[in-house]
């Protein structure tokens, strides 16, 4: 029989549980810039790859074992595109911010074609004011967390849209602390000793006075923002830490510089790797900030990165689009190295620590999860979404949840160079297949990724029904959000819609 004392017990520990479970927890998304699906030490595929072999990333194993991993875990080929869908719970096809924003308000990122080129999307980016032109009018998350009780806070990288457009201020996409956010895509230069680039007034990281002629890393500088800022913040908190590492240039982080080459890596990849250790960092010092607040247990932490890594050659070492084999290509390309992300989510009131999950997510999904975890899930939006939330994922990894189509579409060319994916390409995920249309040449190919995730052997010729189902559902998705084609240069007719092959 139960004593009065326990009973009591019972009860405390009865309403403390319900109370935590009507208390939206904090919430840090923790988004890096280019990082590929291997540049960290924590192996997301069902081996250890000769990259994870290659980087220290002590944080990122401590936050997996925290939390949950998730190995196919989608973004964009490119940056704002997929900020874009974080913020608004839109795919691509949708908002249609389809490219980077350039600096420049009116002026287009997108490298001229001389056989097919797209017409209109909305090259100023993301706004939470209507009428502005080129742009997509919607409610942000970080809007949408501040109307529900969140103390907001945007630290690092916005690139949501163009200089002089109200969506380059985080301050008006509804955070209340702006750290270091404009409409610059990279920084001009991680080092103290140039001011952070602050010379040059498109990429110079505003905002870090205090840091100059100091020996502080701009990754190292940024997190101590954070953390100042989080000293001063109402509770809950919705912390958006957006590092600029690890996009170019390439500058070594001297902390962490030296071990890379002296394991014999090139400049190159000793630079990168340090940015990608100094990023990890900067993780641990958020996780150790939490630990010693006591806030770890009821604080979600999610970890992304924007686009796959980085694969030029220069300034990565040739050859180039080699740097995230097994998968193909990289930033910018349609295949898997250009949009398959590391991705965990750590929240110990809820999640079983070390789980596993394949579920298949994309960039968008994040939104509506957000807000389902911030009990803001009925607030009012102007945009129609396409995210699904992962919550029921977060709560059991081995839930079963329907099939669906994940969908990307790059109708543009990133860079005068070519590579494998890189320029006017759509693609659709169902299960473990994967179809992918070539827009320039109007051809689409077939891969199993169970069996061929490196995309090697295109098996669009042997699997005609599978590729005529998936080609119909591509279009069915685009027609749906009334996507414009490209059009080919010569003739100027728009370019067929993939069922039409």
């Amino acid at each position: 029989m139960i004593s009065k004392k326990g009973i009591l017990s019972l009860l405390t520990l009865f309403f403390s549980l319900q109370v935590k479970a009507q208390n939206p927890p904090n919430i840090v998304l923790f988004l890096v810039d280019d990082m590929g699906w291997q540049d960290t030490s924590e192996p997301f595929w069902t081996q250890l790859t000769e990259l994870n072999k290659r980087y220290r990333t002590p944080n990122m194993e401590r936050l997996a074992k925290r939390g949950m991993k998730f190995t196919n875990a989608y973004a964009t080929p490119v940056c704002t595109p997929t900020r874009v869908s974080l913020m608004t719970g839109m795919n691509v096809t949708r908002h249609k911010v389809t490219n980077w924003t350039n600096y420049e308000k009116d002026k287009r990122s997108d490298y001229p074609d001389s056989t097919i080129m797209q017409k209109e999307w909305n090259w100023n980016g993301l706004s939470a004011v209507p009428g502005i032109p080129h742009t997509v009018y919607a409610t942000p998350l970080p809007a949408i967390l501040q109307h529900a009780g969140y103390y907001t806070i945007h630290c690092g990288k916005a690139h949501y849209a163009s200089n002089d457009t109200p969506g380059a201020d985080p301050l008006q996409t509804g955070y209340d602390v702006n750290i270091a956010g404009h409409a610059a895509g990279h920084p001009a230069s991680y080092l103290p000793e140039k001011q952070y680039g602050a010379a040059n007034k498109s990429h110079g990281v505003p905002g870090l006075e205090e840091f100059y002629g100091t020996d502080v890393f701009l990754t190292e500088a940024l997190t101590r923002k954070a953390l100042a800022a989080l000293d001063k913040a109402r509770k809950p908190f919705f912390l958006y830490m957006a590092q600029y590492a690890v996009h170019v240039p390439l500058e070594a982080d001297k902390r962490f510089y030296q071990y890379y080459i002296d394991k014999g890596l090139e400049p190159a990849e000793a630079k990168y790797a340090s940015l990608i250790e100094g990023m990890d960092k900067s993780l641990g010092d958020i996780m150790n900030y939490l630990d010693e607040k006591h806030l770890t247990e009821n604080t979600v932490i999610l970890f992304m990165s924007d686009n796959g890594g980085l694969s030029l050659a220069p300034p990565r070492t040739k050859p180039a689009h080699t740097q995230n084999l097994p998968l193909k290509a990289g930033k910018g390309s349609v295949h898997e190295g250009g949009i398959r992300e590391p991705m965990i989510v750590s929240w110990p009131a809820v999640i079983k620590a070390g789980s596993v999950t394949a579920t298949p997510v994309i960039i968008e999904d994040f939104f509506p999860t957000l807000l389902e975890i911030a009990h803001a899930s009925k607030a009012r939006i102007v945009q129609k979404t396409d995210g699904k939330s992962f919550l029921p994922v977060l709560k059991d990894a081995n839930v079963k949840q329907a099939e669906r189509v994940l969908v990307w579409h790059y109708p543009h060319r990133w860079i005068p160079q070519e590579g494998p994916g890189l320029h006017y390409y759509s693609a659709l995920r169902k299960g473990e297949w994967k179809l992918i249309y070539d827009q320039r040449n109007e051809k689409l190919s077939l891969y199993n990724l169970k069996e061929d995730i490196g995309e090697m052997h295109d098996v669009a010729a042997q699997e005609p029904v599978m590729v005529k189902v998936l080609a119909k559902e591509l279009t069915a998705y685009m027609k749906e959000r009334k996507v414009e084609m490209p059009v080919h240069t010569l003739s100027g007719k728009p370019v067929s819609w993939p069922d039409a092959l």
